[in-house]
């Protein structure tokens, strides 16, 4: 039987075989609640060639667990509770319809990570091209199907999951319209401990679902590394300066830096090609300078013999 090729469409990008990696700028909380910030990453991510951007949305009295509310915390406007914080930083319709028009304007898609069933509510009302259930709300199997329930295409990331719980949330949602990201939820994370070949093992489990790499190391060689082994989107954090304050911004690529990672990965997808061996047109004056023997007598379905290359 005919597998079908995993391909998804998102916006106006097609993400899956045989398609351009797509890349997703992930802002998320980098923005520290501050509209101007949110817009200089929008264009740093544009500027650096990313598909889209990526911003979380909660509603903090709903993902905030109580016993934390009351928690002191110093931040850069004083020291405050734990749920003062998490209000604090949070952007509501005014900052996003902001965003919604900045990203039109430079033409990338946007979109969020839902952190409970009121955020989704409140994304709907942007149109967005997709949605994105983190790590941590795998195992929300309510969520994940109120997110199923808008009828977009879902990423899923499999951080901090074992592979029954990854089966357990994909038989709850389905592999219509989803895409799944390996990734390994330390922040940052010890590339000893990154485990990249996950990535062709969901392939080998999702045949027709796109799989991709979410990655919280400080390097760009691990996401490189994702695209060769076949990493259909990437993710990664990107920050206006990796010392600025918060939670993610040790983890997260500086704009200069998320433009080499785009580069290198579009050179990454010209160099894997298609895996026919050929003799291209250039070898052909190299092979005339150098062969001493210039053809090889081949036997039709012979066995190569052991030892020769």
């Amino acid at each position: 039987m005919r597998v079908k090729q995993p391909r998804v469409q998102i916006g106006n990008r097609c993400v899956g075989a045989g398609e351009p990696v797509f890349v997703i700028a992930e802002i998320g909380i980098n923005h520290n609640g501050d509209l101007d910030i949110a817009r200089r990453l929008i264009d740093g991510a544009a500027q650096a060639g990313a598909d889209a951007v990526k911003f979380q949305k909660r509603t903090p009295v709903l993902c905030v667990p109580r016993d934390q509310w009351h928690l002191m915390r110093e931040t850069p406007w004083g020291r405050m509770s734990y749920i003062d914080y998490r209000n604090r930083i949070e952007f509501g319709s005014r900052e996003y319809q902001a965003i919604a028009a900045h990203c039109s304007a430079r033409g990338i898609l946007w979109f969020a990570s839902c952190w409970d069933e009121q955020a989704v509510r409140f994304m709907e009302a942007f149109d967005p091209p997709c949605y994105k259930a983190a790590s941590a709300s795998l195992t929300d199997l309510a969520l994940l199907r109120a997110l199923r329930a808008c009828g977009r295409p879902l990423i899923l990331s499999t951080g901090m999951s074992t592979m029954r719980e990854i089966a357990a949330a994909v038989n709850a949602v389905g592999t219509r319209q989803l895409l799944l990201a390996h990734s390994e939820s330390t922040y940052p994370c010890p590339v000893e401990q990154l485990n990249l070949r996950v990535i062709p093992a969901l392939r080998t489990m999702y045949p027709t679902v796109p799989i991709g790499y979410s990655g919280h190391e400080t390097g760009l060689a691990p996401t490189w590394a994702a695209v060769a082994l076949g990493a259909s989107h990437v993710e990664r954090h990107i920050t206006l300066d990796r010392a600025m304050w918060g939670s993610d911004q040790a983890a997260s690529v500086e704009v200069q830096g998320f433009a080499r990672l785009v580069s290198n990965i579009r050179d990454i997808e010209k160099a894997l090609g298609d895996g026919v061996k050929r003799v291209s047109a250039s070898e052909l004056r190299a092979m005339a300078k150098l062969r001493r023997v210039r053809r090889i007598h081949v036997v039709p379905d012979a066995p190569p013999v052991e030892g020769i290359a």
